[in-house]
């Protein structure tokens, strides 16, 4: 099962990123309020990058890398991504 890393834009301009196997269905989760905490009370919620992992263990470590970037460098992963 491959799983998939993320970065939502917030309806504040922040970013999140977070990893899931199903991008839409954690989309709609987050939209309802029942994904994470951070996105509660920040929509509209946005999609702008995605990028597939092999499996759990890498989605984990890559989303950690992606964490640790700054917002800049996050930004420049997103307009490479498009």
């Amino acid at each position: 099962m491959s799983y998939w890393l993320y970065i939502l834009r917030c309806g504040d301009g922040s970013l999140y990123t977070g990893i899931t196997t199903d991008v839409e269905r954690r989309l709609a989760l987050h939209r309802s309020g029942k994904g994470a905490k951070y996105t509660r009370g920040r929509s509209p919620l946005t999609v702008v990058y995605r990028e597939e992992q092999p499996d759990k263990s890498a989605a984990l470590r890559r989303e950690a890398a992606v964490k640790k970037l700054t917002r800049e460098e996050k930004l420049a992963l997103i307009a490479a991504g498009k």
